[in-house]
């Protein structure tokens, strides 16, 4: 199988915009904080944040988690692994925090990424909003907002592509793993 876009520029448009519609309907905008989970999610925890400030009119909270340190898989993918910056400056505490994700697989990434979400407080509530949900679960945890939801067979891959990270342009691709 060569790459399949699943998702362009406006498909990804699209979805970013009824997310944060579906985010608005459910959480009251002084009580939202909104957390990337470094790599995939920072960038549409951006976008997602500017779409809810427009929408309500008052600046939503936007930080952002390096969960390298707290996954459970560590060992199996490096003996010294990279760890960007954790970022969260408002009080996590009472709040409604959406944790945003590009991808959801097996689970695990959002496991590391609540474990160190409440190193900062405790939570009133935790939303997880994924751009992309590809099945194929090993841990009991499913997204709240979702973008997309894919059947993905094995041995094949999801890909998000932002202009933010470097590419050409917004791209959600299916891809054979391994495949650069």
């Amino acid at each position: 199988m060569m790459e399949a876009i699943v998702m362009d520029t406006d498909g990804i448009a699209r979805a970013l915009k009824r997310m944060a519609r579906e985010i608005e309907e459910r959480v009251p905008a002084g009580e939202l904080g909104i957390v990337g989970i470094r790599r995939g999610g920072v960038h549409l925890a951006q976008r997602l944040q500017e779409k809810l400030t427009e929408a309500t009119r008052g600046e939503v909270p936007l930080g952002t988690l390096d969960i390298a340190l707290y996954r459970d898989d560590l060992s199996e993918h490096s003996s010294a692994p990279v760890v960007g910056p954790t970022d969260i400056r408002f009080p996590v505490s009472g709040r409604v925090i959406v944790l945003v994700d590009d991808v959801i697989y097996t689970g695990r990434t959002v496991r590391a990424a609540l474990d160190e979400l409440v190193d900062f407080g405790r939570p009133r509530r935790v939303l997880l909003a994924v751009l992309v949900d590809r099945g194929g679960r090993e841990l009991p945890i499913a997204p709240d907002v979702i973008g997309v939801r894919l059947e993905v067979p094995e041995g094949e891959q999801v890909e998000v592509r932002l202009v933010e990270a470097g590419a050409a342009r917004d791209l959600v691709i299916l891809k054979p793993r391994g495949q650069a």
